[in-house]
Parts: C-alpha cells; structure tokens; sequence
C-alpha cells in the first residue's frame, strides 16, 4: 500500500518527469482542451483510461462509472456526451469495458446489492435481451466474458440514441462511436468492431431524435 503523503511525492516526481521531457508540457497542460476522444470505461482501478491507449493528459475526455453504463436518466453520464460532441467537437466515442468486470459479475449473481440493485439492473437488462445466447454458453467464465461484451454493445446503442450524437453526426459526419474490451490477462484491447453507420440507420427508425428519417421518408 501506497502511503498517502508518498502520493504528493509521486505528483512532484511525475511533473519532473514531464518537463524533462518536454519543456513545455505544463503549457500545454495549462491550455484548453482539445481531445479527438471521448471514452466512457468502467471505474475499475486497473483500467487507466489514457495509459492503456498510450495518449497523453489533454488527449482523451474521460468518464467512468461501475460497468460503464450508459444510462438516459444519469444525468452525469449524459452532461459529457453533450458536452464532449456540443463543445469539444469530439470525433470518436468510445465505450471500453473489461473482462472481470465485478460490475458485470454482480449483476449476474442473485443476491441484493442494496443501492447498487438499480444500477445492476442495466446489466440485467442487458442479460435478459440477450439472454437465449447466453444461456446457450455452457462453460460460466465465457459467459460472463461474452456479457461483458454485449453490455458495451447495448451501451454502444444508449450512446447512439442520444440526440446530440445523432445531430452532431448529421452536421459533420461525426463523432462515431466504437465499443471496446480491455484484457486484464493480456493489456490488449479488442474492437468489438461496430458498424457505427448500420447501427445507427437501424436506431433512426425508432429513437430519431433528428425527424432525418420523417424527412427522407417524404422525399
């Protein structure tokens, strides 16, 4: 265990590190944000959002939440996208979760979490729509991989449905958003490879927020 004053070393010995390396890192540090990415990953401590895509501070906008939910009624997690695509002009959003995620652990396990249960219930849900296939998974530790996956797809999905997403995509043909899986075992991050465009003609149909689909349906 780290001891805490060490902390504040450690602060002192990373800004050195830095400057040593590049004179003007504090400028740049210092200067107004400019980041190409939005990622929205777990809270787990073993997943440092930067560091595992080898960007730099400044270079990824960062929201964190247990199993990575996106959910339309947290208010936390829908302030950074507006603010991310309105006001940073992101290009790409990335949903990141990771095997041996406890969220999804205890989401499949039948006991009262107490507060976390309303929370957990994203990921149930996300079990249930999916549910034939995951049942079809006889061996428990690919089941529970192969949820983990399918969590970042349905959050993939939340992400898309959102009004700014869809607007901000229809100006500018972006951002994108992507769905990844972080690799505990092996520090390896997979493309869960969603077809951003695809996905999101198939969502228009339902959650257009945009009247795109209202408006090409009359032409």
């Amino acid at each position: 265990m780290v001891p805490y004053k060490q902390l504040f070393e450690n602060n002192k010995k990373w800004v050195e590190d830095n400057v040593a390396r590049n004179a003007d890192f504090l400028k740049k540090l210092s200067a107004d944000q400019t980041p190409e990415y939005l990622y929205i990953g777990c809270s787990d401590s073993r997943v440092p959002a930067n560091e595992i895509m080898g960007l730099e501070p400044g270079e990824v906008f960062v929201h964190r939440n247990i199993a990575n939910v996106v959910n339309s009624l947290d208010l936390n997690v829908t302030s950074v996208i507006e603010y991310a695509v309105a006001y940073l002009n992101v290009k790409h959003i990335i949903v990141c979760g990771h095997y041996n995620c406890g969220g999804v652990k205890a989401a499949m396990t039948p006991t009262d979490m107490g507060i976390l249960n309303p929370w957990l219930r994203n990921i149930r849900d996300v079990y249930r729509l999916h549910q034939e296939e995951l049942d079809a998974i006889a061996d428990e530790s690919a089941r529970y991989d192969r949820l983990v996956e399918l969590n970042v797809f349905e959050q993939c999905l939340s992400v898309i449905k959102t009004a700014v997403v869809q607007e901000a995509y229809l100006a500018n043909q972006f951002p994108t958003v992507h769905g990844w899986v972080f690799d505990l075992k092996t520090g390896m991050l997979k493309d869960l490879e969603i077809d951003f465009e695809a996905v999101l003609k198939k969502i228009q149909k339902i959650y257009d927020l945009t009247g795109y689909m209202k408006e090409h349906r009359n032409k």
